[in-house]
């Protein structure tokens, strides 16, 4: 499925080395107002072609709207936009049209399609796609701004290296500045140093690093979200785990709650001028699926970025036999990096999804 969303919905198409790609947006109010700056942000963040530690296809990212837009304003009915494609080097992907690329979908695709899936540049299952993810995301974190609910994601590790955590309790604009004015989307400059030299490290030597991406939502009042299925983590993790190079994704203190004792992970309550908090937020401000009104704490695992140039290991679908392959083409040496906006538009389009349903 390349659709998401209940009250509102989005459907991604396109493919990384086709003419474009693109985003359906259905359930906009009608009246909500396009920050095209906030858009543009979001995009460039993303952008490849930006820096040293990220692919060196350069791609402009202009959004071009179709339909639903207005004078600048969502008319209620469905927006469509695309993002046209200009710097394909499809000549790079002809050796594994029949020899799948180890830790990609090519294998799994080949089989499920009969061998017609686009391999180009990962085709349809190409990190390309999240950028009209990040567009529609962009329109959701202003949706969202508007009433006083903050998104903040920044690289939490990056291939081992720690950042400090993001404030669990409040938000804090410093950290958000700090993350903004680093050269990778960390807090402390000096992780941001390390991160750097590991990086070349990785590239020098022919391989790629894993990273884990931490967000936090501001802002979100108490009572939003189902039990059940439909919980807000479930929510959440959906829209995620559409992202590729997704591998895992935990709440609050997540995996480190398993040895914890109850008095200790539990998040005791308080008033504060009327309104319940708690004293800190193990929970990751979601309790039976539903918030509670503290911050949204959740991180997501990114592996490795699986386009290494070193020789591997694979397999000759047509011939039947084993064989090596050696991975041509542009490749980002962390996916980590450029996947911060996009975690971001991701917990924007959940949240905004849930807050309409009420």
């Amino acid at each position: 499925m390349s659709s998401f969303g209940r009250r509102l919905r989005i459907n991604i198409f396109g493919e990384s080395h086709g003419p474009a790609i693109g985003v359906v947006i259905e359930g906009l109010p009608a009246g909500l107002v396009l920050d095209m700056e906030l858009i543009s942000d979001m995009l460039e963040r993303r952008r490849p072609g930006t820096g040293r530690h990220v692919t060196r296809r350069s791609e402009e990212d202009v959004p071009e709207i179709l339909s639903g837009i207005l004078d600048g304003v969502a008319t209620g009915m469905p927006l469509t936009c695309i993002i046209r494609n200009s710097d394909t080097k499809s000549s790079d992907y002809r050796n594994i049209s029949h020899i799948p690329r180890p830790g990609h979908s090519d294998y799994t695709a080949f089989i499920k399609y009969n061998g017609f899936n686009d391999v180009r540049g990962g085709g349809a299952f190409s990190g390309r796609l999240t950028a009209p993810l990040a567009f529609a995301g962009a329109i959701a974190v202003s949706y969202l701004r508007e009433k006083g609910i903050e998104i903040v994601s920044h690289l939490k590790s990056i291939g081992g290296i720690k950042d400090n955590s993001l404030n669990m309790m409040e938000f804090d604009k410093m950290q958000l500045e700090s993350i903004r004015k680093n050269r990778l989307p960390v807090i402390e400059s000096k992780v941001s140093d390390l991160a750097e030299e590991a990086l070349n490290n990785a590239r020098m030597n022919l391989d790629s690093l894993g990273s884990e991406i931490e967000t936090v939502v501001y802002g979100l009042k108490a009572g939003i979200g189902e039990p059940g299925f439909n919980s807000l983590e479930s929510t959440i993790a959906g829209i995620c785990f559409g992202v590729p190079g997704v591998k895992g994704i935990e709440f609050g203190r997540g995996f480190e709650l398993s040895g914890m004792k109850g008095s200790i992970s539990n998040d005791e309550f308080y008033y504060e001028e009327g309104i319940v908090k708690t004293y800190k937020n193990d929970m990751g401000g979601i309790l039976g699926g539903i918030s509670n009104g503290m911050p949204i704490v959740f991180k997501v695992c990114m592996k490795p970025t699986s386009s290494i140039s070193k020789t591997q290991r694979s397999v000759d679908l047509i011939k039947k036999e084993n064989t090596e392959l050696v991975i041509k083409g542009r490749h980002d040496p962390c996916i980590g990096i450029r996947a911060v906006p996009v975690i971001e538009s991701c917990a924007a389009l959940a949240l905004m999804d849930c807050l309409l349903e009420g």
